[in-house]
């Protein structure tokens, strides 16, 4: 586990614009020689569905769940810091829906912790995405 100057440099909920060179920004350490980054984005499809855009939802409650899962991840692996910012509103194919970065020693540990922050926040921050779909109907993910 890391112990030297571990740190969420960077939890956000936003209705503007990510920025990939914030959150790597945000993870940079003299004490790692590791960046991982994962960027996910609008895709024009969904389980075979057409998707025309979007628009991302969160409850007053996303932005403690995702500093939680960043301190966790942190207490749990060898990442030194990490950032993680997640997209609301309408977005069009290709936007940034969520950056999320890890910076570790090596490689293995950053790739590690960026994994676990953007598999577990997918699993438990009350973010919602409604879908427009090709052929006029919408669609709701991730609901509870």
């Amino acid at each position: 586990m890391a112990t030297h100057d571990s740190a969420v440099a960077l939890v956000a909920v936003r209705d503007e614009p990510l920025s990939v060179d914030e959150a790597l920004d945000a993870v940079r350490h003299p004490a790692c020689g590791g960046v991982a980054l994962f960027v996910g984005l609008v895709r024009d499809h969904d389980h075979g569905d057409a998707v025309t855009g979007l628009e991302y939802s969160a409850h007053p409650s996303a932005l403690a769940t995702m500093q939680e899962v960043c301190e966790h991840v942190l207490a749990t692996s060898d990442a030194v810091r990490v950032a993680a910012v997640h997209r609301t509103g309408t977005l069009a194919i290709g936007d940034l829906a969520v950056v999320v970065a890890a910076s570790a020693p090596h490689r293995g540990q950053a790739f590690d912790a960026c994994r676990a922050v953007i598999d577990t926040l997918k699993a438990r921050t009350p973010i919602w995405k409604h879908q427009s779909l090709g052929d006029g109907s919408t669609e709701w993910v991730g609901l509870p």
